[in-house]
């Protein structure tokens, strides 16, 4: 049974200091997807200095996982804190040069600002600190304490030319992690939630749709231009998107529409502007709700397609899908989510909020794999703004504080 000395020492045993610290050594170890190393050796070693039974999992060459285990006396459950080291962006995008765009981070208003932070350095950060107070405390637990740092969760996939590991995400590192036999009865993802419990996310399907036309010089194109792949894909992409709404209202979830992203479309030579396109190549991103099969899914892509090939005969149209990701969802009841109610309402006075999102993480590929997992995380700059990444110190604070306490009420006391 959990008392209120428990919590009370938990509490007080959390050092923002420190936690400031970790979070930004973490952002300072420049970690883009395909080059996690680095950040994974810092965080195995932090692990072990900290008193867990630490691991570094190599994946592949430049990228590995960091595991540290808190073992606890038995009879108890396993709680995973599971978060990505690989960052969205490499910090060297021209586009992008605000200071929480950048592998160099600095605390600024009460926040810390540097790439990397919200998604999701600082969440890592933070169970970090949780473990730590749990031992400055004196507090053990009956259930183990797992922390897994991880390579490759950022919604990126090869195909075509963009091959190697920069593109080699989407959950990578945790179906390493399971398959490596990591294993937990329950899962915390502190991806940036807004300091609320997301019980549900969409899934997604990546697609191509391809319209084919002759390659051709210039000097030979009047007349002919309708047979440009380029022209061909202008009437595809106005049925592509005006199959959207259709899309947005079939895979609504909990009072919110479905999403369909128009991508990229890529056709042609700029270096050799004097050729018509061979083919033009248009990519789309379906957001799936959790309660829909995959099969519905892809079934409605290859209708669309259907309809498309019907419409247009002479447009040489193809297609593939190259991503197949499901969604994931908790059940209310389950006893994780009690234990973060707990832990929240002792560190901020109130259950924590519900919310359901179109974003996808790590948690299809835990429930996937029948781990039972839940996002919830810190306050976050959201859409990064042209400063870029930020996360409220008191948010990670209040945060770390939370993971500890859900942990003692999942994994119990060992009295």
């Amino acid at each position: 049974m959990t008392t209120p000395e428990t919590v009370a020492a938990v509490k007080g045993a959390i050092d923002e200091a420190r936690l400031v610290e970790t979070a930004m050594e973490l952002v300072a170890i420049p970690s883009f997807t395909g080059s996690e190393q680095a950040c994974a050796e810092y965080l195995t070693e932090l692990l072990g200095n900290s008193g867990l039974e630490s691991t570094l999992q190599q994946i592949e060459e430049g990228r590995a996982n960091a595991v540290g285990r808190l073992a606890g006396a038995g009879g108890g459950p396993t709680l995973m804190f599971n978060g990505h080291l690989d960052t969205s962006y490499s910090g060297r995008e021209p586009w992008l040069d605000g200071p929480g765009f950048k592998p160099e981070p600095i605390v600024r208003d009460g926040a810390i600002l540097g790439l990397g932070i919200m998604n999701m350095k600082g969440a890592v950060a933070c169970y970090v600190e949780a473990v730590r107070a749990l031992l400055d405390a004196g507090v053990g637990l009956r259930g183990d304490v797992i922390i897994a740092g991880v390579a490759g969760e950022i919604e990126k996939a090869e195909w075509g030319d963009f091959q190697g590991a920069e593109y080699r995400g989407y959950g990578v590192g945790t179906r390493h992690l399971v398959e490596q036999g990591i294993r937990a009865d329950a899962c915390v993802l502190g991806e940036p939630t807004e300091e609320r419990v997301v019980l549900g996310h969409w899934g997604t399907l990546w697609a191509r749709i391809s319209t084919a036309g002759p390659f051709m010089h210039t000097a030979y194109v009047p007349g002919r231009l309708a047979e440009n792949s380029i022209i061909r894909m202008r009437n595809v992409l106005g049925d592509v998107a005006a199959f959207v709404p259709e899309w947005e209202e079939r895979s609504s979830y909990q009072g919110r529409s479905g999403a369909l992203n128009i991508s990229s479309v890529r056709g042609g030579f700029p270096w050799r502007a004097s050729r018509s396109p061979h083919t033009t190549d248009l990519f789309i991103d379906m957001r799936v709700p959790p309660t829909m099969e995959l099969t519905e899914a892809h079934t409605a892509f290859e209708e669309l397609v259907a309809a498309l090939t019907a419409r247009y005969p002479d447009a040489g149209i193809t297609s593939e899908i190259y991503v197949s990701v499901p969604g994931s969802e908790i059940a209310e009841d389950h006893p994780v989510i009690s234990a973060i109610d707990a832990g929240h309402s002792e560190t901020f006075g109130a259950p924590a909020e519900r919310d359901y999102v179109r974003w996808g993480s790590d948690a299809s590929t835990l429930s996937r794999h029948g781990v039972p997992s839940v996002n919830y995380g810190p306050i976050s700059s959201a859409l990064p703004g042209p400063d870029g990444e930020s996360v409220p110190i008191e948010s990670l604070v209040n945060m770390a504080t939370s993971y500890a306490l859900t942990a003692v009420h999942y994994c119990g006391v060992n009295t």
